[in-house]
């Protein structure tokens, strides 16, 4: 299963863009053995309109583009669920062992999603109910997905 991370925006180069690229790496190498064959960042550029609702309309629409058919989206979404980090590899497992292709990690922009792709969402994941910066919430996904390869892995990175 491949696991792709869809993001609004590009992060610049500077510590954050190489810390989300360390856990992407180290997620990837642990991944191959396990059964997570890439994990890969997708980088949607912002929406230039005016209005916010066309904003979110038109980088909703380029996200959806990138979810491969057959694909688990989960939509990052400071009203979903939050999960811990034993329940994040379980719902990893799962999808891995039904035969999914991918799980598709959906980053919005400053504005949020459009409806459509949040509804049409297998999972509405949250961090807890503080507002992130985006910058800050792909590399807290990257490390629970490094997290849960590891736990996956049955290495000793995770402490209950």
């Amino acid at each position: 299963m491949r696991i792709v991370v869809a993001a609004v925006g590009r992060l610049k180069q500077g510590p954050e863009r190489d810390l989300s690229e360390r856990y992407r790496k180290r997620a990837a190498d642990v991944g191959r053995g396990i059964g997570l064959r890439d994990v890969e960042i997708i980088e949607i550029r912002e929406s230039k309109a005016r209005e916010t609702d066309k904003r979110m309309i038109e980088e909703s629409i380029a996200l959806a583009t990138v979810i491969p058919e057959g694909a688990v989206t989960i939509v990052l979404d400071e009203r979903g669920e939050s999960l811990d980090s034993v329940e994040v590899t379980n719902r990893l497992k799962r999808w891995r062992d039904a035969g999914r292709p991918a799980a598709v990690f959906v980053i919005g922009g400053a504005d949020g999603l459009g409806g459509h792709l949040r509804d049409r969402a297998d999972l509405r994941l949250a961090f807890g109910a503080a507002t992130w910066p985006h910058q800050l919430v792909r590399i807290m996904l990257l490390e629970q997905i490094y997290r849960s390869a590891t736990l996956l892995a049955g290495h000793p990175y995770h402490r209950a």
